[in-house]
């Protein structure tokens, strides 16, 4: 029992470091220095912090993306 949770766990682990770098892909940085997507994700991070503004800019720029899927 404690290995099979241990194993889903693992698997749902793999599946969303997965989708996560699907994103990556998605905006069209598959190629970029890891240093670079990093510093990108941080930078990111500390702009979202308390600034509502640039969270909703960021959000709508990745929904339109997302839109843009079924193309």
């Amino acid at each position: 029992m404690v290995r099979t949770l241990s194993t889903d766990a693992r698997k749902k682990d793999t599946r969303e470091k997965i989708e996560l770098g699907g994103l990556i892909a998605k905006a069209g940085l598959r190629y970029e220095k890891r240093a670079l997507l990093l510093g990108l994700l941080i930078d990111a991070s500390h702009r979202i912090k308390g600034d509502d503004a640039e969270r909703a800019r960021l959000i709508a720029i990745g929904a339109e993306a997302f839109g843009r899927d079924g193309e």
